[in-house]
């Protein structure tokens, strides 16, 4: 792979999307890949570099042999002992070689020695000590080598090769760091801590990377004039401006985790008007995560809406997942795809992915057979709606645990077509439930969406039913705990808001919204899927979650923020206003006003209690809907206002020459906020 330095053309930007990859395994501290090699035949010279290795060790081993028969006679070495000295030397200095080359002391050389490599060095010459003396008495007994040198010879080994390393890591990070370096590589790291370390370390191994980090950013005064790997804690996240200019520094590279969401945007706008450069370095979660690779990567529009990472109950979780079947629905949409990558972290006993779309369920399944996961799985193609087609899933499978996140989402297209939102959003939903109810499923999660609060769009009142009746399911079931667990917009979804404005950026804009007031709440597919394990960990029956979404964002907002991190400003990529469109709304509500809140175990996550809904009243109003499934659309929509007394109808018509507009209707979809989760 390709790296550029960033002190000449091309630069780190010189492709869209390219990053600077560095192994997860070394920056974390953990066994990886044998980082010296590697970087010896990407260089060519790995032949050059053992071989400068190789004598290097037996000059220090042969003096640290002869060294210890000094120390033993006290520089009086009698001549038969000097004989031993000769005959045992290239046996012995054979020996430590191939042990300290088979158990790792070779390694470490070409970048900063560490404390694991240490103990691998003491490791390695402790075995050639062992193989010296059995060696010694069984073998050569005559030789009469006395064990004290060898004793001596081991701990001359160790003192000498470990001091060697150590200067070789100091004159690397203190003696030679700033030669040559151009100021253009100049950089800050924010956020002190082991991965920082580690990450450090490795720039300083790896000057091809074109990263000089010359002070590190932290707000815990306890890191404050300390060292990480050489340099120096120097001052606060909110000095970062001042202290880049007195520095010269041209980058600044965030540990993700270490900000929230709001100061990471001001922190970019603020190093925007310097020209600055940002970017962001994994977490230690994200390293341990399981991606082979790490990168340093560009500011993503997730960075700036993070919130702190979620704090889950792992043991809840564990023991709700642990040993179970679990069967998830829309396996290869967004909110599915990632359930199911959750599930497997707590060791299922089997997860069955259900998905009527081919493309979405073959990447999930081949995603998660890539990852060798041990949790035997099952591909099922089957639609919801489909009694048919479920039935033999439930019969020959018996889940136990059953997520529902399979539904019709994008407002407009529903609009158009609100058929298709009552049989898969509402009939689609009872199909499931009802086969829950039937096999007794331990726990059946409905993922609902805010749009089904005082719903204006078809998707919305469709997705309220659905709620209405796993709830009113609930309200009766001893056997099965029904749960809903209800949010808002998650970022970078299937049609989402995010990869439509990335697209329309990348064409030269405009960027178009529907209205300059419109906000909507956003939480990332992770932790909304990880609060969502959460809740149906906490839940016990009949409860209506819903995820503290925090602060709401404005729409236009996000489109001049996303435009600033393409590197584009508000003069070369214009905003559009286009006008609101049916179903939408200029913000969405999380809660009903009839419904009340309490707080639950979990600091963001939330339970609401509706009224009382007659299973058998719902059951008939979903009947009604499901004779008029293939009706004209206004039948529906009036049979939907009936059924959902919040669902206005006083919205105008998406009629003929509203269609006929230039646009096709899928991206007339698109263009509208984001969606519900899938």
């Amino acid at each position: 792979m390709k790296i550029s330095n960033l002190n000449g053309t091309p630069d780190l930007h010189h492709e869209p999307g390219s990053d600077l990859f560095l192994s997860d395994a070394v920056v974390a501290g953990l066994p990886g890949p044998d980082t010296e090699d590697e970087q010896g035949q990407l260089g060519g010279n790995h032949l050059s570099r053992f071989v400068t290795l190789l004598v290097f060790h037996i000059a220090v081993l042969s003096l640290a042999y002869f060294l210890s028969f000094e120390l033993r006679f006290d520089g009086d070495i009698p001549e038969y002992i000097q004989r031993v000295f000769f005959k045992t030397l290239p046996g012995v200095v054979l020996i430590q070689i191939l042990s300290l080359r088979l158990l790792g002391g070779f390694y470490g050389w070409w970048r900063s020695v560490s404390f694991a490599d240490l103990v691998a060095l003491g490791r390695a010459v402790l075995v050639a000590i062992v193989l010296i003396l059995v060696a010694d008495v069984l073998f050569f007994p005559w030789l009469l080598i006395p064990r004290s040198v060898v004793l001596i010879d081991g701990a001359l080994t160790i003192i000498f090769l470990g001091a060697l390393r150590s200067l070789w890591r100091f004159t690397r990070e203190h003696l030679f760091r700033y030669v040559g370096v151009d100021p253009a590589q100049r950089s800050f790291v924010v956020g002190a801590g082991l991965v920082g370390e580690r990450f450090i370390q490795q720039l300083h191994s790896h000057p091809e990377l074109g990263l000089h980090v010359v002070g590190v950013l932290d707000d815990n005064p306890r890191f404050r004039g300390s060292f990480l790997a050489g340099v120096p804690v120097i001052g606060r996240v909110s000095q970062a401006i001042d202290l880049a200019q007195i520095h010269n520094v041209r980058h600044l590279l965030i540990m993700s985790n270490s900000l929230p969401g709001k100061r990471v945007r001001d922190l970019v706008k603020k190093c925007h008007g310097e020209h600055i450069d940002v970017k962001m370095i994994p977490s230690v979660d994200e390293i341990l995560g399981g991606a082979f690779q790490m990168r340093i990567r560009d500011v993503e529009i997730e960075d700036l809406l993070k919130r702190e990472p979620v704090q889950l109950d792992r043991v809840a979780i564990g023991e709700m997942l642990r040993g179970k079947r679990v069967l998830v629905t829309g396996a290869g949409g967004s909110i599915g795809s990632e359930i199911c990558r959750q599930v497997l972290k707590e060791e299922a006993d089997l997860l069955i992915l259900v998905d009527r779309t081919e493309n979405n369920l073959f990447r999930i399944e081949q995603e998660i057979r890539r990852c060798r996961a041990t949790v035997p799985i099952v591909a099922s193609m089957a639609d919801v709606c489909d009694l048919a087609q479920l039935r033999p899933l439930f019969e020959q499978y018996a889940p136990e645990i059953v997520f529902h996140a399979a539904a019709h989402k994008h407002v407009p297209l529903m609009e158009l077509h609100p058929g298709r939102a009552v049989a898969n959003n509402i009939l689609g939903t009872k199909v499931v439930a009802d086969l829950a109810a039937e096999h007794r499923v331990d726990r059946f999660v409905l993922i609902s969406t805010d749009k089904a609060v005082q719903p204006t769009s078809v998707m919305g009142a469709s997705k309220q039913l659905a709620e209405r009746y796993v709830h009113s399911l609930g309200q009766l079931s001893n056997s099965t705990a029904f749960i809903v667990v209800r949010f808002g917009n998650v970022l970078a979804s299937d049609g989402s808001v995010v990869p439509i404005f990335q697209e329309q950026i990348r064409r030269g804009g405009p960027v178009t919204i529907t209205h300059r007031e419109m906000v909507r709440f956003f939480m990332t597919i992770p932790e909304a899927s990880q609060l969502v394990l959460q809740a149906a960990a906490i839940g016990s029956g009949s409860e209506i979650f819903v995820l503290d979404m925090g602060e709401p964002v404005k729409i236009v907002d996000l489109a001049r923020e996303m435009i600033r991190l393409s590197g584009h400003t508000s003069d070369s990529i214009k905003i559009e206003e286009i006008g609101m469109r049916p179903g939408e709304k200029l913000y969405e509500e999380l809660f009903a006003e009839e419904e009340e809140v309490l707080d639950t175990s979990h600091p963001r996550i939330h339970a609401c209690y509706q009224r009382f809904f007659d299973v058998d009243e719902v059951e008939r109003t979903i009947a009604e809907l499901a004779q008029s499934v293939y009706d004209p659309r206004e039948v529906i929509l009036r049979k939907l206002s009936e059924a959902v007394p919040e669902f206005s109808q006083e919205r105008e018509l998406v009629g003929a020459n509203f269609l006929s507009q230039s646009e096709p209707i899928a991206q007339l979809a698109n263009q509208s906020e984001n969606g519900s989760p899938s």
